[in-house]
């Protein structure tokens, strides 16, 4: 109790989870506290070799977990699930400063900068677990994903956790109370001004106590047999990408910028506004006539220019990887 759980002494015993646990989040927020966040950045080859190690690491794993292997066999897999183990390590430690970058970003909403480094160090190792290098991505910006998920997760799980000040929970309580007996004296679902005149509160103030009412329920309501559960819990966000969508969609608009730098800035930026880029908005060659003082044929013509830069091949083989 309260040490370190020590390693299983036979490989061929492990379940597959056991291969991931090489490391825990403790484990990471203190690799970041000694100074191993100073690991060299990898570079891309780095990053598919060790993922491949990783990938081979878990295929054999499983193979041992059959318990049908030869021992000449056995002695072999046992070394590429050495090998895996510390490729993962290698990979979270040389990414431990990812986590710490992405956890300066979130100091001041609420939660210890050792936590957010705990919570974004899950996200860390999750990535790792789900990294497919055979799609072309950079793990660091793949990770990012992942390390923003988890820490935005755990703010939302606090914040939910917070209890209503106790002015506003004893108005939420006579909210409820009021509105049920108006409903069964009237004969019909009270309005908001009926309410308010009977608790005493302007109509802002009402609003606020409704809001929070329906937050709590909406969001902390028990559900299931055990009630183990609350309905928060089930509630998607269709605005949130899932990983892979959302890792693409970043390195695409990375691949894009890169491209774009490679032209003068007034190219850059009239492609940029064009494809509406900055903000979403695509301006017309008129729109952006007036914005440069240059004609819409001038415009025209740098469009198609810098365009036709873009469109060589060294360029293009970039972007094929998005391409549908």
């Amino acid at each position: 109790m309260g040490g370190k759980a020590e390693r299983k002494p036979k490989v061929n015993s492990i379940e597959q989870n056991d291969f991931s646990e090489s490391l825990t989040a403790d484990d990471i927020v203190s690799l970041c506290l000694k100074g191993m966040s100073r690991v060299p950045i990898l570079k891309p080859e780095q990053e598919v070799e060790l993922a491949r190690r990783l990938e081979r690491g878990r295929q054999a794993c499983r193979r041992l977990a059959e318990g049908t292997c030869s021992p000449e066999e056995k002695e072999r897999l046992e070394k590429e699930v050495a090998a895996g183990d510390e490729a993962r390590r290698h990979l979270i430690e040389a990414n431990t400063r990812l986590v710490i970058s992405v956890a300066k970003r979130y100091i001041g909403q609420g939660m210890p900068f050792l936590d957010l480094v705990q919570e974004g160090s899950i996200g860390l190792m999750r990535a790792v677990e789900e990294f497919d290098h055979r799609r072309g991505h950079r793990f660091s910006t793949y990770a990012t994903w992942w390390i923003r998920q988890a820490i935005n997760r755990a703010l939302a799980d606090q914040g939910r956790s917070i209890r209503l000040p106790a002015h506003m929970a004893e108005r939420v309580r006579a909210f409820h109370a009021i509105r049920g007996r108006l409903e069964k004296e009237l004969g019909r679902r009270p309005t908001e001004e009926e309410i308010a005149q009977e608790m005493g509160l302007r109509p802002h103030q009402l609003r606020r106590v409704i809001q929070a009412s329906r937050e709590l329920i909406s969001l902390e309501q028990p559900i299931g047999v055990e009630g183990e559960s609350e309905l928060g819990d089930f509630v998607e966000n269709e605005e949130v990408l899932n990983p892979h969508e959302e890792v693409s969609r970043l390195l695409l608009v990375e691949e894009i910028e890169t491209l774009l730098s490679e032209l003068s800035p007034r190219e850059a930026r009239i492609l940029r506004m064009r494809f509406g880029l900055i903000d979403g908005k695509e301006y017309t060659l008129e729109e952006l006539g007036h914005k440069f003082g240059l004609t819409r044929e001038r415009i025209r013509q740098i469009e198609k220019e810098a365009l036709r830069k873009l469109r060589h091949p060294s360029r293009t083989r970039q972007l094929k990887d998005y391409m549908i």
